[in-house]
């Protein structure tokens, strides 16, 4: 089993290395990739809005309810914005674009691998990886990039509400707050995040895809495997990354 495990780590790595090279090479497929940018954009925009308003919310309340036991009402603000924009924002897109575009690319590659159309691209000199792998993977972190910038607003916007509204705090406090705490880095991690989590994403629902098992049933575990696998490996690369941006970046006024 550890075999198996480490041999499939190996291919799903060497997938996202194939693929890092068959983005500089020609022809790239330019309209492909508008289609499968509009694709994933169309299926995770308004679930992003939605799901993005209670998390701003419940953060701004948890956030709101702890500095006012300590004492530090004001800071609310900054503290609340931050967790959105360093830590919320990038899994929200994140975990929507494997749940619906990854889990529609895992399924589209893997339909056509068991009706041997891959096959027949390979017979020809054609390969799939250039043709239809690369603009999926590129779709998804074009889309993730962009749309961490939606949740990142709609959440500040939800938890400044539930805030302002609903815990009796001043607008003028929330703002001031933000300006005191955050710093330009906070949004570059933040990209940075949504871009290393769309290419995961991608290349994860690529490869299994490419490597299903069984017919159709193998296909609908294909995609079942390619979400669980995602998410597990966010919430690690998410850990990762934050630990060396906290290292890296001191604290404003710190």
């Amino acid at each position: 089993m550890i075999t198996g495990a480490l041999r499939q780590t190996g291919r799903l790595f060497a997938l996202a290395a194939e693929v890092g090279r068959a983005v500089f090479r020609r022809p790239f497929q330019f309209r492909e990739f508008v289609e499968q940018f509009w694709f994933v954009a169309s299926v995770t925009i308004l679930p992003a809005a939605l799901v993005s308003i209670p998390f701003g919310a419940v953060i701004a309340l948890q956030v709101g309810s702890l500095t006012e036991q300590l004492g530090a009402q004001s800071f609310t603000g900054g503290a609340s914005v931050l967790a959105v924009v360093q830590q919320a924002s990038p899994l929200i897109v994140a975990l929507l674009i494997a749940g619906a575009g990854g889990s529609a690319i895992c399924a589209d590659l893997g339909s056509r691998r068991i009706r041997e159309e891959l096959d027949a691209m390979e017979v020809m000199g054609v390969s799939p990886v250039q043709r239809l792998v690369v603009p999926r993977v590129l779709a998804a972190m074009g889309v993730a990039v962009l749309l961490n910038g939606l949740v990142s607003v709609v959440g500040i916007l939800g938890g400044y509400f539930f805030n302002v509204i609903m815990q009796g705090g001043t607008p003028g406090a929330y703002l001031s707050s933000f300006s005191a705490l955050a710093q330009l880095p906070d949004l570059y991690i933040s990209e940075l995040k949504a871009l290393v989590f769309g290419f995961i994403a991608g290349i994860v629902a690529a490869y299994r895809g490419l490597n299903p098992r069984g017919g159709p049933k193998g296909v609908g575990d294909a995609v079942n495997q390619s979400v669980v696998i995602t998410f597990l490996l966010l919430f690690f690369v998410n850990m990762v990354m934050t630990a060396v941006y906290l290292q890296i970046v001191p604290p404003k006024g710190g």
